[in-house]
């Protein structure tokens, strides 16, 4: 007798994320980011959450680009939706034209500074996670608790 061999279902590939809180490692909304005095003007700055207490720039990090236009404040995932990449490893390899535009370094894909999405590149049409944001009385960028209140 020819012993059966057990047939496993294939795993389907994983959904892409529908918003930033699906992305691994998500913080919490309420979670601060960055003091508003502290972003430079017309100035994208990547800002890591970190959740391993300790830990310096671990794998468990979740990146934001918080992009600034006088008090009125965006923030994106870290990740291209071309394919899932970070747009940037570290703060001085991202690409930016103030005011206008943030590009991934992989497939130079250019993204909308005032909604993130894609206007040249690989993925014309799709869009960057916005992270909803609101300044709070002491000027602090944190997640918004829920997207009705987000300003920015």
């Amino acid at each position: 007798m020819t012993p059966q061999r057990l047939r496993l279902p294939m795993p389907s590939p994983s959904a892409e994320p529908l918003t930033w809180s699906d992305l691994p490692h998500a913080p919490a909304p309420g979670t601060a980011l960055v003091m508003l005095n502290d972003l430079v003007e017309g100035q994208a700055q990547m800002v890591s959450v970190t959740q391993a207490p300790g830990a310096a720039d671990s794998a468990t990090d979740f990146k934001v680009l918080v992009l600034r236009n006088g008090t009125q404040v965006h923030a994106f995932a870290n990740r291209c939706p071309h394919f899932g990449v970070p747009l940037a490893a570290r703060q001085s390899q991202l690409i930016q034209t103030p005011y206008v535009s943030v590009s991934c370094n992989v497939h130079y894909s250019r993204f909308r500074w005032s909604d993130g999405v894609c206007e040249t590149g690989e993925c014309v049409g799709e869009a960057l996670l916005s992270v909803p944001v609101v300044v709070d009385a002491q000027g602090q960028v944190c997640i918004a608790t829920a997207p009705s209140a987000a300003k920015g």
